[in-house]
């Protein structure tokens, strides 16, 4: 997805690791909530709190789901699950953009 029109946005931003991680929250038309950002060369640990969807629209991250388990890349156009309660590893040698969707 390129480009969300009519959307809602919060202005205070989500800042993660120091402001290597960033993000802005925005509603659908349809309500659905979403995330869309970015994230510096890293790695990073995030637990979520309800089910996750989260798509690479741009650069390439590798992504561990289970704690000791392996690593699967993903570059842009892909995207991963995460179930909510879940933490999980993401790192990513340069910058990596995102869009989360939630449910």
């Amino acid at each position: 997805m390129d480009v969300f029109k009519a959307v809602n946005m919060a202005v205070k931003g989500n800042i993660y690791e120091e402001g290597k991680v960033t993000s802005r929250t925005f509603w659908t038309a349809e309500g659905e909530r979403k995330t869309v950002g970015i994230m510096l060369p890293g790695s990073y640990s995030f637990s979520t709190s309800s089910n996750e969807k989260m798509e690479i629209t741009n650069g390439s991250v590798e992504v561990q789901l289970a704690s000791g388990g392996e690593w699967t890349g993903y570059r842009e156009g892909g995207f991963f699950l995460v179930p909510a309660g879940v933490s999980f590893q993401i790192r990513c040698d340069g910058i990596a953009e995102y869009v989360c969707s939630y449910s």
